[in-house]
């Protein structure tokens, strides 16, 4: 598994220099295929918490979050199985204890996790390709490029509080920097 990952970022960063390979003037499309490959290396991302393992239900107050567990089980991400159930005394409300564990199918968006808890990428953030890229010169060998990253929302996105609802991307700035050998290169995001 770790030679994988190595021979990934192995080939990714050879990518990364081939593409950067450039004479002295930075263009639009050397910017993009720059940052795509960084993106491509070090994607962008915003993650939340979701509860695995056993975890309790109430029939009336917990309905909408059991909602959410029982979507993600019909995409196959995750597995719930009822442990127990409880009838509260002259009560409506029953409690339910569901056993929630993650599947093979959610490694992709696992970033780490603990028998009780989970992170998990909720929203990737993608190169705009309707949105045109800013560049601004410094001198010859430093230049700032602005990107639009626009939102692309992952299964497990039905979890997560988007603090920036009033649009689906964001803007980023990265700064290039040209080196004699390789061309262009990402030096700072």
């Amino acid at each position: 598994m770790k030679n994988a990952t190595l021979l990934t970022i192995a080939a990714t960063l050879i990518f990364f220099i081939s593409s950067c390979k450039s004479g002295g003037n930075l263009d639009e499309g050397t910017a993009e295929d720059v940052i795509s490959a960084h993106l491509k290396a070090n994607p962008e991302y915003e993650s939340t918490k979701i509860n695995i393992g056993e975890i309790k239900f109430r029939s009336k107050n917990d309905q909408l979050e059991l909602q959410k567990y029982k979507a993600l089980e019909e995409k196959g991400l995750v597995e719930i199985e009822l442990q127990n159930q409880k009838k509260k005394f002259l009560s409506k409300d029953s409690v339910y204890f569901y056993l929630i564990t993650l599947t093979d199918k959610s490694k992709p968006y696992i970033i780490k996790h603990d028998t009780h808890n989970a992170t998990v990428r909720a929203v990737n953030y993608v190169l705009d390709d309707e949105k045109p890229i800013t560049l601004i010169k410094g001198d010859s060998k430093i230049a700032r490029v602005t990107v639009s990253l626009k939102k692309e929302m992952t299964d497990f996105s039905i979890f997560f509080k988007d603090k920036n609802v009033g649009s689906n991307f964001i803007t980023k700035t990265y700064k290039l920097k040209l080196k004699k050998e390789v061309g262009w290169i990402l030096v700072g995001g």
